[in-house]
């Protein structure tokens, strides 16, 4: 097992509790790259739980998919670096402005407060649709039309990366040019699991061998009867897909 594969590891961090939280983190600490932070956490325990995983070393990834006007979703990215998290998100489908705006104003408070610049991502497609469900909004695109479109705006808007299923790697890679561009993927599963409420999912290996570079896993590890043995075996798989030589281009730790 290689640090580089541990650091493409993002453990999820979807509980109801800082306790809980934290008592997942010192467990996992040494053996994943990053800890997400969602929606329900964050509800639960506000940004002290940011600052409690960062105060104690840990890296974190914010998981709040900000969609707003441009000057809200702007001031939110701004308290997200001072938080001192890694990786924050926000919705592509929010615009071009509210996308470029995002990236200046972190980029601009990074500077002028001598911070760690957060890495700035799009949300591109939820993994939880499919063509059905974007039919029923309107969409007749199938879901990776969609999602290469919105990755070549958050590229052209300053973002660093991508927020997208495993199954539509491939066309963000054929899209978008940059080397360093990266590609956050949830829907991660083991070989053995059903899929639960993500449908556009592959394996640890199949994601790395497709072209990702961080790979969100939450249940499959938190609720797992062994979470380290299970977030173990995930960085075992991504490292072996590594040593096969599908490695992403270029190493994007903060």
């Amino acid at each position: 097992m290689t640090n580089v594969a541990k650091d493409k590891l993002i453990v999820a961090l979807d509980v109801d509790s800082a306790d809980r939280a934290l008592h997942i983190f010192a467990s996992l600490q040494h053996f994943v790259g990053i800890f997400k932070i969602g929606s329900q956490l964050f509800t639960a325990a506000g940004p002290e739980i940011v600052r409690q995983i960062v105060a104690r070393g840990g890296r974190v990834f914010l998981d709040l998919k900000f969609h707003d006007i441009p000057n809200t979703v702007a001031a939110a990215g701004v308290e997200a670096a001072r938080l001192g998290v890694s990786i924050f998100n926000v919705h592509a489908s929010g615009g071009v402005e509210m996308m470029k705006r995002t990236a200046e104003a972190v980029a601009e408070i990074a500077e002028r407060e001598r911070l760690v610049k957060p890495k700035v991502i799009g949300v591109t497609l939820l993994t939880s649709l499919d063509q059905a469900n974007l039919k029923q909004l309107g969409i007749n695109d199938e879901p990776p039309a969609v999602v290469a479109r919105l990755a070549r705006l958050a590229a052209n808007c300053g973002f660093d990366g991508v927020v997208a299923s495993p199954r539509e790697i491939g066309i963000i890679r054929e899209t978008i040019a940059k080397r360093n561009f990266l590609i956050v993927t949830p829907g991660i599963r083991s070989s053995a699991e059903v899929t639960q409420d993500q449908r556009r999912t592959l394996t640890a290996a199949e994601a790395i061998r497709a072209g990702a570079d961080y790979l969100v896993v939450g249940r499959p590890i938190i609720n797992a009867e062994d979470p380290l043995g299970a977030a173990r075996k995930i960085v075992e798989e991504i490292d072996a897909a590594i040593r096969e030589g599908h490695e992403p281009t270029s190493d994007h730790r903060n």
